[in-house]
């Protein structure tokens, strides 16, 4: 049975709500926040703590920290600077989700309602899988990547770091996208993409 721990997420508007939704779900109890500034909307009843980048922020108060922060850089970096504190950061998965016992998962990711992810795929650390989101066999989710809600990754598909796969977009089998990689909503993407480039349609192609 897990210890009782002080738990705070960091950011506490839109995408977080969905995080602690779903850590309820998992029963964590959340108690805290952290923000530039206390929030006016407080839906969860949550304590406000502070601003994890300023340095008075005491991090003695929180064993543990949960991500809620969509934007993929914002993310990674805030993930390093607690890790750097020398504190954990949990992973949130929706009790609805489906996880195959042969894949693996990194630290730090958000595993929303209803996800699949088949045998053998790889998700790194701080990685976003949105609402209902399929990760099939054999897939590479590198660090700080985004699969949007409805979004469907077949077999053998690579994603690299701090990529975004916009939402009901398919990529097809075998495909690699690069680091820093935008696909747009509703995509098509049936070859490889590079590092840093956007792409969208059906099929995808690149935006200039």
């Amino acid at each position: 049975m897990r210890d009782k721990k002080s738990i705070a997420i960091i950011g506490y508007s839109g995408h977080s709500f969905v995080v602690l939704d779903a850590a309820k779900q998992m029963g964590l109890d959340v108690e805290y926040y952290c923000e530039r500034n206390e929030a006016t909307f407080n839906p969860f009843d949550t304590n406000y703590l502070g601003d994890e980048g300023s340095e008075s922020f005491n991090w003695d108060l929180v064993d543990e920290f949960v991500l809620g922060i969509g934007d993929n850089r914002i993310r990674q970096k805030v993930a390093n600077l607690i890790l750097s504190n020398k504190k954990n950061v949990l992973n949130i998965i929706h009790p609805s989700s489906v996880l195959s016992d042969y894949a693996t998962f990194g630290n730090g990711n958000f595993i929303s309602a209803n996800v699949t992810v088949n045998a053998f795929a790889k998700i790194g650390d701080n990685c976003i899988l949105n609402t209902g989101c399929i990760i099939e066999h054999e897939c590479v989710i590198e660090n700080g990547a985004h699969i949007a809600p409805g979004a469907v990754l077949a077999g053998n598909v690579s994603l690299g770091e701090n990529s975004f796969v916009g939402a009901n977009s398919v990529v097809k089998q075998g495909v690699k996208i690069g680091n820093g990689v935008t696909v747009g909503a509703g995509s098509v993407v049936i070859k490889d993409i590079p590092d840093n480039e956007i792409w969208a349609g059906n099929p995808a192609k690149k935006l200039k």
